[in-house]
Protein backbone atom coordinates (compact mmCIF):
# COMPACT_ATOMS: atom_id res chain seq x y z
CA UNK A 1 0.00 0.00 0.00
CA UNK A 2 1.14 3.39 -1.23
CA UNK A 3 1.19 6.46 1.93
CA UNK A 4 -2.09 7.77 0.36
CA UNK A 5 -4.30 4.44 0.59
CA UNK A 6 -2.34 4.15 4.14
CA UNK A 7 -3.93 7.27 5.46
CA UNK A 8 -7.50 6.84 3.55
CA UNK A 9 -7.65 3.19 5.20
CA UNK A 10 -7.21 4.72 8.48
CA UNK A 11 -9.07 7.56 8.02
CA UNK A 12 -12.21 4.88 6.89
CA UNK A 13 -11.33 2.26 9.45
CA UNK A 14 -10.22 4.46 12.37
CA UNK A 15 -11.82 7.58 12.32
CA UNK A 16 -11.31 8.05 16.05
CA UNK A 17 -8.23 8.75 15.60
CA UNK A 18 -8.47 11.79 14.07
CA UNK A 19 -10.98 13.33 17.04
CA UNK A 20 -9.76 16.65 18.02
CA UNK A 21 -6.99 16.53 15.03
CA UNK A 22 -4.62 14.10 13.54
CA UNK A 23 -1.53 14.16 15.61
CA UNK A 24 0.48 11.17 13.45
CA UNK A 25 0.89 11.01 9.97
CA UNK A 26 2.16 8.53 7.82
CA UNK A 27 5.60 10.18 5.85
CA UNK A 28 7.12 7.12 3.51
CA UNK A 29 6.72 3.35 3.17
CA UNK A 30 9.40 1.43 1.36
CA UNK A 31 10.79 -2.19 1.17
CA UNK A 32 10.59 -3.49 5.19
CA UNK A 33 9.89 -0.06 6.94
CA UNK A 34 7.40 2.48 7.31
CA UNK A 35 8.45 6.40 8.79
CA UNK A 36 5.40 8.17 10.83
CA UNK A 37 5.80 11.63 12.46
CA UNK A 38 3.95 12.53 15.36
CA UNK A 39 3.14 16.30 15.92
CA UNK A 40 4.04 18.39 18.96
CA UNK A 41 0.78 18.87 20.57
CA UNK A 42 -0.08 19.79 24.45
CA UNK A 43 -2.04 16.75 24.75
CA UNK A 44 0.72 14.87 24.60
CA UNK A 45 3.07 15.98 27.21
CA UNK A 46 3.02 14.55 30.62
CA UNK A 47 4.26 16.57 34.29
CA UNK A 48 7.64 17.73 33.52
CA UNK A 49 7.19 19.06 29.97
CA UNK A 50 8.48 15.72 27.66
CA UNK A 51 6.68 13.72 25.45
CA UNK A 52 4.63 11.11 27.16
CA UNK A 53 5.35 7.17 27.43
CA UNK A 54 1.82 6.53 26.03
CA UNK A 55 2.11 8.96 23.16
CA UNK A 56 5.91 7.38 22.07
CA UNK A 57 3.96 3.64 22.81
CA UNK A 58 1.00 4.73 20.44
CA UNK A 59 3.56 6.13 17.74
CA UNK A 60 5.69 2.89 17.83
CA UNK A 61 2.02 0.87 17.16
CA UNK A 62 0.97 2.88 14.70
CA UNK A 63 4.59 2.74 12.74
CA UNK A 64 4.24 -1.26 12.89
CA UNK A 65 0.68 -1.78 11.52
CA UNK A 66 1.41 1.09 8.89
CA UNK A 67 4.79 -1.03 7.78
CA UNK A 68 2.93 -4.60 7.95
CA UNK A 69 -0.30 -2.72 5.97
CA UNK A 70 2.29 -1.30 3.76
CA UNK A 71 3.29 -5.37 2.79
CA UNK A 72 0.18 -7.36 3.29
CA UNK A 73 -2.76 -5.12 1.82
CA UNK A 74 -5.63 -3.24 4.06
CA UNK A 75 -5.96 -5.82 7.00
CA UNK A 76 -8.13 -4.42 9.66
CA UNK A 77 -7.96 -7.25 11.45
CA UNK A 78 -4.34 -7.32 11.79
CA UNK A 79 -3.54 -6.92 15.80
CA UNK A 80 -0.76 -6.26 18.12
CA UNK A 81 -0.02 -9.48 20.31
CA UNK A 82 3.68 -7.80 21.86
CA UNK A 83 5.12 -4.69 21.84
CA UNK A 84 7.89 -3.60 24.18
CA UNK A 85 9.57 -0.50 24.33
CA UNK A 86 12.80 0.99 25.84
CA UNK A 87 12.67 4.54 26.78
CA UNK A 88 16.65 6.23 26.10
CA UNK A 89 15.96 9.43 26.62
CA UNK A 90 14.23 12.43 27.73
CA UNK A 91 12.43 13.74 24.60
CA UNK A 92 12.18 17.24 24.17
CA UNK A 93 8.47 18.91 23.91
CA UNK A 94 8.78 18.84 19.88
CA UNK A 95 7.99 16.25 16.83
CA UNK A 96 8.91 12.79 17.30
CA UNK A 97 9.79 10.19 14.11
CA UNK A 98 9.22 6.74 14.47
CA UNK A 99 10.35 4.03 11.56
CA UNK A 100 9.61 0.82 11.78
CA UNK A 101 11.69 -1.79 9.77
CA UNK A 102 10.21 -5.49 9.96
CA UNK A 103 12.51 -8.47 10.75
CA UNK A 104 10.06 -11.04 9.55
CA UNK A 105 6.29 -11.37 7.99
CA UNK A 106 5.27 -14.36 7.40
CA UNK A 107 1.85 -15.48 7.15
CA UNK A 108 0.65 -15.62 10.62
CA UNK A 109 3.40 -13.01 12.43
CA UNK A 110 5.08 -9.76 11.05
CA UNK A 111 7.89 -8.89 13.65
CA UNK A 112 9.31 -5.45 13.62
CA UNK A 113 11.80 -3.24 15.65
CA UNK A 114 10.68 1.02 15.76
CA UNK A 115 13.44 3.73 16.37
CA UNK A 116 12.32 6.65 17.34
CA UNK A 117 13.89 9.88 17.46
CA UNK A 118 13.36 14.01 17.30
CA UNK A 119 14.33 16.17 13.95
CA UNK A 120 17.78 16.19 13.67
CA UNK A 121 18.95 13.61 15.97
CA UNK A 122 18.27 9.99 14.52
CA UNK A 123 21.95 9.26 15.59
CA UNK A 124 20.46 9.81 19.23
CA UNK A 125 17.17 7.86 19.73
CA UNK A 126 14.69 8.44 22.63
CA UNK A 127 12.81 5.49 22.56
CA UNK A 128 13.52 1.94 21.12
CA UNK A 129 10.73 -1.03 20.77
CA UNK A 130 9.64 -4.19 19.11
CA UNK A 131 6.13 -5.11 18.29
CA UNK A 132 4.82 -8.46 16.46
CA UNK A 133 2.09 -8.33 14.81
CA UNK A 134 -0.55 -11.36 14.31
CA UNK A 135 -1.80 -11.31 10.17
CA UNK A 136 -5.24 -13.40 10.53
CA UNK A 137 -5.78 -16.32 7.91
CA UNK A 138 -7.08 -14.98 4.51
Amino acid sequence: MSVEALEDFMAREFPQMREGGALTRIEAVGPGFARLRLAFAERNLRPGGTVSGPAMMALADYAMYAAVLAHIGPVALAVTTNLSINFLRKPKPAEIIGEARLLKLGRALAVGEIAMWQEGAADDPVAHAVSTYSIPPK
